[in-house]
């Protein structure tokens, strides 16, 4: 009888042993941060560090990370170096976004996420990605997945929130977005060291000509839709550029506060998703056997149910392994948040001002919460196994108050997507394939994921 075959381990940093001087550490957090972590960061409920940005706590346990971001929240706000990061590029989006600003945005968003809303978006999803898949009919020689990930879900994402109305040229857009993570989406030294705002950013400075870019992109995307709004209103779609529209006034958004959201969206709500799409494709390469479970099952939901909103309930192999890929390689690989006062949690003394780090990365790769925490297996995410896993030691979309508010339409746009692709397609490593996970804003496969596709041979 045959033995079932080892899993597959992904490429990922080895925990470091020794801590690295005060260079080598700015060098990294600049470079990759994912090569930061040593072995106690992977071992350890939580570490409290006091270095030159001040004092850091890094958070693994489930019931701390419950208790910051669900069970008193409100005494965190989003941590000081993180906003260096992302507010130069999102301003007050709604991942940026503080106190009133931030509720606006959110209260302003939730009709568009309902669960009617969502079931809407499954045929729209369905259709891009069948004409996203002809692409690779004729496909010749390697491909970078990551890449065409990102086109694939910027597809998406412009005719499900958008209508299909985002002005610029998608080529342009990917390269652009590319660079725009690529230079001001990392952490700046300055920022590790707390120096002051008025500073300059080397970071920043090489990204403006880029973050220029997309501002005109919501520019025009706006007012292009503000037409028309004026010139046939009765043909408005209904849809996530309308609904913020129609939120900008003197009880609502700020016209700054429309733009930052469309920016948010465009920048970021596509491209966690494209990251897991090519993460999971890549896994599953590399463990055959998973993928003939999941292409059985995709082949028969495919000929069997019409409707796709009901694909993601009706694939749990498929599901498992997408959210195996996002516990291995997390869209987001960190949550920081840092307390307003003073805080306390069992015998830990939070003080007011500590970066508090959550880590997706290292919490999902944590020794004590997983069985061979460094592998692909997604029979943990299988629905007689799900129950084991606590819901704050997975954190793909956060938790709490401040969770991803597009959580549900990311789950349902993978499935169709996957489903789409791999009903068609057979997307294989090569020995150039080795990716390596690098941390910008999001997980990303340093030099793309270069694999080949060809035409399944199905029953």
């Amino acid at each position: 009888m045959d033995s079932k075959p080892a899993p597959f381990v992904p490429p990922a940093p080895v925990p470091r042993t020794t801590p690295p001087s005060l260079l080598q550490m700015m060098r990294i957090v600049y470079r990759n941060p994912l090569e930061l972590w040593g072995e106690p960061s992977y071992r350890e409920r939580w570490l409290t560090v006091s270095g030159v940005g001040g004092p850091l706590l890094i958070a693994n346990d489930p019931g701390l990370i419950r208790h910051v971001l669900v069970d008193n929240a409100k005494n965190y706000k989003m941590a000081t170096v993180r906003q260096s990061i992302l507010r130069p590029i999102l301003r007050d989006g709604l991942l940026t976004a503080e106190g009133a600003v931030w509720k606006r945005s959110r209260k302003a968003m939730a009709p568009v996420f309902t669960p009617r809303h969502n079931r809407n978006f499954a045929q729209p999803m369905l259709e891009r990605s069948l004409a996203f898949a002809e692409r690779y009919e004729n496909a010749v020689g390697p491909v970078d997945l990551a890449r065409d990930m990102t086109a694939l879900t910027y597809e998406i994402l412009a005719e499900t929130l958008f209508s299909g109305e985002i002005a610029g040229e998608p080529g342009s857009f990917e390269a652009q977005i590319d660079r725009l993570f690529e230079t001001m989406g990392r952490v700046d030294p300055l920022d590790l060291l707390r120096a002051p705002a008025w500073l300059p950013r080397f970071t920043q400075i090489r990204g403006r000509k880029t973050l220029a870019y997309f501002r005109k992109i919501v520019s025009d995307t706006m007012e292009m839709r503000r037409k028309r709004m004026i010139r046939s209103p009765e043909d408005v779609p209904e849809d996530f550029l309308t609904l913020l529209l129609r939120a900008e006034g003197p009880d609502g958004l700020t016209r700054g506060e429309v733009e930052d959201n469309i920016i948010t969206f465009i920048g970021a709500g596509h491209e966690t998703t494209a990251r897991a799409l090519g993460w999971t494709l890549y896994c599953l390469a590399e463990a055959p056997w998973e993928r003939e479970r999941i292409e059985a099952e995709i082949d028969q939901v495919v000929a069997t149910i019409p409707d796709p909103v009901n694909w993601l309930d009706a694939m749990p192999f498929t599901r498992a392994a997408f959210e195996e890929a996002m516990r291995l390689y997390p869209p987001a690989p960190s949550l920081n948040r840092e307390p307003i006062e003073d805080d306390r949690y069992g015998d830990l003394h939070i003080k007011k001002g500590t970066q508090v780090l959550m880590m997706p990365w290292t919490v999902h790769r944590h020794r004590a919460l997983w069985d061979r925490p460094d592998a692909f297996m997604p029979e943990r995410f299988h629905p007689e196994n799900r129950d084991t896993i606590d819901r704050y030691q997975y954190l793909p979309f956060g938790a709490g108050p401040r969770t991803c508010i597009g959580a549900s339409f990311a789950m349902q746009e993978a499935a169709i997507a996957l489903a789409v692709l791999m009903s068609r397609y057979r997307f294989d490593t090569t020995e150039q394939t080795r990716p390596w996970p690098v941390q910008k804003l999001t997980t990303q496969p340093e030099g793309g994921l270069w694999m080949t596709v060809s035409k399944r041979a199905r029953q």
